[in-house]
């Protein structure tokens, strides 16, 4: 019960500008808060991220919090409310870099067919496959990289590189079968 009314204290004085309450408030559920986004990201550096994020939402909204929750409770509603946003964000993002890229192809067929050209169509199996499958291929075929090399290029190791260049050259031969 001591614990109870002693955070029940720190709100009050938080929401009244006390920002050693606030500091205080934030720190004893820093853990509880970061714990929750891990299990439902299950991505430590997200999970961090949106964490801090929620922390500074707290700061910023601390007067609207109204008491009908714990406050627990109304810090994982911000944390869940911005990591489905951040989804979202992720989501449209790639959505965009995937038009742009595809426009960007086609402009470049386009000046290939204007200049008369041959647009090989390992280009356009190319463009089909995901980035993370693409860059190794390039770095491989293109640039006679090796596997080794490729991981300290992409931070992975040397194996993914070597698996990657497998799988995606596997996809090139069936796409320009």
């Amino acid at each position: 019960m001591f614990i109870h009314l002693e955070e029940h204290e720190l709100i009050r004085q938080a929401i009244q500008g006390d920002k050693t309450a606030l500091s205080q408030l934030l720190q004893q559920h820093y853990a509880f808060v970061y714990k929750y986004l891990l299990k439902i990201t299950l991505n430590p550096p997200m999970a961090e991220d949106i964490t801090q994020e929620t922390m500074i939402r707290c700061i910023e909204k601390i007067k609207l919090y109204n008491g009908k929750s714990k406050f627990s409770s109304w810090l994982i509603t911000i944390a869940t409310h911005l990591m489905i946003d951040q989804g979202r964000r992720r989501k449209r993002e790639k959505h965009w870099q995937e038009q742009e890229q595809q426009q960007s192809l086609r402009q470049m067929q386009w000046q290939a067919g204007h200049q008369h050209e041959a647009w090989p169509d390992v280009l356009n199996a190319l463009a089909e496959l995901p980035q993370e499958s693409r860059i190794p291929v390039i770095l491989k075929h293109y640039y006679s990289y090796t596997y080794e090399e490729i991981g300290q290029m992409l931070s992975i190791a040397e194996g993914t590189a070597k698996s990657r260049v497998h799988h995606a050259l596997k996809q090139l031969r069936k796409e320009l079968a």
